[in-house]
């Protein structure tokens, strides 16, 4: 490889070719369910490139048959975090936030959910943790008011990037701007010293969310029935196939009564489904 006389690399990458950009989308597509539309081209030509100044790899060609090569798996996991898009913020989409408390969690109190057994929700496309920390408050603060009403949420992405951050729990003052302020003081610690501008969850919330990496395209491992998927503003990334795939397998995973919750951005409506809607973007598995 060439360097210049700093030592820095002297490459100039070449744009990715058509059939190189199709190669990597199919690749892409095999793995993880993610469409690449072609319009995604310079996108992915430029997070490409900093895999190959990461790995010092001369040419797209080179670093795919690396990708394609590579028995441990370890530089596609590093590949997928690249083109994963991972966008969030606490108390996005806050609907749903107050369908959880008006509806779901009451129907679940009155049947006896969560006394016996754990309610289980599910943040399925969590990225950098603060869906999932956001359901931890919603579902805390409930059962403050709700004695004995045991829950549990599990937290999965695809990207070991975006986990390593949800599970540190560390945030800049500007992401908690929607945090109301009661939940800021019960479940925030603010930065003091060279921490300043920054908060960190609170442990006793750290320990409610159990984080995990996880392909959507996989099998779900869960042997219990799950009672609320979050699942938002991730199938807009699929093609319609796997969006079929994948409400069928949310529908499998849900036990009856269970809810399933998708992007304001998103709609099921065109798939087949048994779902039974019960306000835009929220569903009942009856």
């Amino acid at each position: 490889m060439a360097l210049n006389s700093d030592g820095t690399s002297a490459i100039r990458y070449q744009q990715l070719s058509d059939g190189l950009f199709q190669k990597f989308s199919d690749l892409v597509y095999e793995k993880t369910g993610i469409f690449l539309k072609p319009e995604k081209k310079e996108l992915l030509n430029a997070r490409l490139g900093k895999r190959l100044r990461a790995t010092g790899i001369d040419s797209f060609k080179e670093y795919y048959e690396f990708v394609t090569h590579d028995r441990s798996g370890d530089e596609l996991v590093q590949l997928i975090d690249s083109v994963s898009t991972n966008f969030t913020s606490f108390f996005r989409e806050n609907s749903h936030f107050e369908i959880l408390t008006s509806t779901v969690l009451p129907a679940f109190v009155k049947e006896g959910r969560g006394k016996n057994k754990d309610i289980l929700l599910w943040s399925s496309a969590s990225s950098s943790g603060e869906e999932p920390y956001t359901m931890a408050m919603v579902v805390d603060d409930f059962a403050c008011h709700h004695p004995g009403m045991r829950y549990r949420i599990m937290a999965t992405d695809i990207s070991t990037r975006v986990l390593a951050q949800a599970k540190r729990g560390v945030y800049a003052d500007e992401r908690i701007a929607k945090v109301p302020r009661p939940f800021l003081k019960k479940y925030f610690q603010k930065g003091v010293g060279s921490s300043d501008g920054y908060v960190k969850v609170k442990e006793d919330l750290r320990r409610m969310v159990q984080f995990d990496r996880f392909n959507l395209m996989g099998d779900f491992p869960w042997r219990e029935a799950i009672d609320v998927i979050f699942c938002r503003n991730v199938m807009i990334y699929f093609n319609r196939e796997t969006q079929q795939e994948l409400v069928n397998k949310f529908y499998q995973a849900l036990t009856p009564g269970g809810y399933l919750f998708i992007g304001h951005s998103e709609s099921i409506s065109g798939l087949k489904h048994n779902f039974t809607q019960i306000d835009a973007t929220a569903y009942i598995k009856r």
